[in-house]
């Protein structure tokens, strides 16, 4: 897979709010009310990644979760990764 170009990763990034580019990773943080919400969304979000064959790195802080999503093999953002965030999406706005 390859690497979105700037335009397209820019583009991309406007829908989905909330989503940043850090480095060659795109993240969000998202804020729970109890560190129990927090551990749902991540039990949530992880059938999706493994169905995806596409790993998210995740950090849990209580009630506060980062997910970044970056291609490896491909050494940075492909569009895998903005079709894993648009399902991340979709279960927290569940």
């Amino acid at each position: 897979m390859s690497l979105l170009s700037e335009t397209d990763l820019a583009d991309a990034l406007q829908k989905l709010p909330g989503w940043t580019r850090e480095e060659n990773a795109i993240c969000r943080h998202y804020v729970f009310s109890t560190f129990m919400k927090a551990i749902a969304f991540i039990d949530a979000i992880a059938p999706l990644a493994e169905a995806a064959d596409h790993h998210p790195d995740l950090r849990n802080v209580y009630n506060r979760v980062t997910v970044c999503l970056s291609t490896h093999d491909a050494g940075g953002i492909t569009q895998k990764d903005m079709d894993l965030a648009r399902r991340i999406e979709d279960v927290r706005s569940q």
